[in-house]
């Protein structure tokens, strides 16, 4: 698809950007027209993502609200404010609610979900005063999963941590709109994506082979790829979507309809 610069004039901050579904997230609102800053846990992965686009990049680790507080002062001081929040970061730990030892069961819901809150807590009144200040409406999506409504014996934390935030999308959504902020915030729950974390679930197991596995268990017959998912972001987060907020967007191939 040809950019249309669908987001222009926006400022956009990405977590968990240098890689899978938040770099195909931050390339396409770059081609968009956003501003962006590409935030990971690894400085390299961001810095490198980032010079592809000729965008911004930070550290950030999510679950540190010092962390959150310094990416807040980036986009303030130095890209002028933020329209655009894509909570993106997180982990899948596999374990059955008896093989998950609780420092797992923690660092899942800290990454997972504690990343959203913190991000959201963080850059809420800065998304409010730069969006009244410039005119143009912001969003806030939180990357859930189709894990969220289907869930799995052997995904305990996740399935918890996942479906966390998809409840906590409608609350934020909710005192946006009490508030009466120019912010709206939903949520996306992809299925299977051909990204690195799927070769982290494959326990070295052969990619192709593990894609082919994964691709029989969705009902339009393929994973998806970071694509489908970055072209629901830009809807989402685009005046396309004005009148939308506290939804939630399933992009699992018709997993979850069955």
């Amino acid at each position: 698809m040809t950019a249309t610069g669908r987001l222009a004039g926006r400022i956009a901050l990405v977590t968990g950007a240098g890689s899978g579904i938040g770099l195909g997230i931050g390339r396409r609102f770059a081609a968009e027209g956003a501003t962006v800053l590409f935030t990971d846990i690894d400085g390299n992965k961001a810095r490198t993502a980032a010079a592809e686009t000729g965008s911004h990049a930070a550290t950030l680790d999510v679950t540190s609200e010092a962390s959150w507080i310094e990416a807040a002062a980036v986009v303030e001081h130095t890209l002028g404010g933020i329209h655009i929040l894509v909570n993106n970061a997180g982990i899948c730990v596999p374990g059955s609610v008896e093989d998950t030892d609780f420092s797992a069961w923690r660092r899942s819901h800290a990454i997972n979900l504690d990343g959203v809150f913190l991000g959201c807590h963080s850059l809420l009144p800065l998304m409010a005063k730069t969006t009244e200040a410039t005119g143009l409406g912001g969003a806030i999506l939180n990357i859930s999963s189709v894990s969220a409504m289907v869930a799995s014996a052997n995904f305990a934390s996740y399935n918890s941590s996942k479906a966390a935030v998809r409840h906590l999308t409608k609350s934020i959504a909710l005192h946006c709109a009490k508030q009466r902020y120019a912010v709206r915030c939903n949520s996306i729950h992809p299925t299977f994506i051909d990204t690195p974390l799927i070769d982290t679930l494959a326990k070295g197991a052969d990619h192709a082979a593990m894609i082919e596995k994964l691709a029989r268990q969705v009902p339009i017959g393929r994973v998806g790829d970071t694509d489908d998912v970055a072209w629901a972001a830009v809807y989402l987060c685009s005046d396309e979507a004005k009148f939308v907020t506290g939804a939630e967007l399933l992009i699992d191939g018709g997993l979850a309809a069955q």
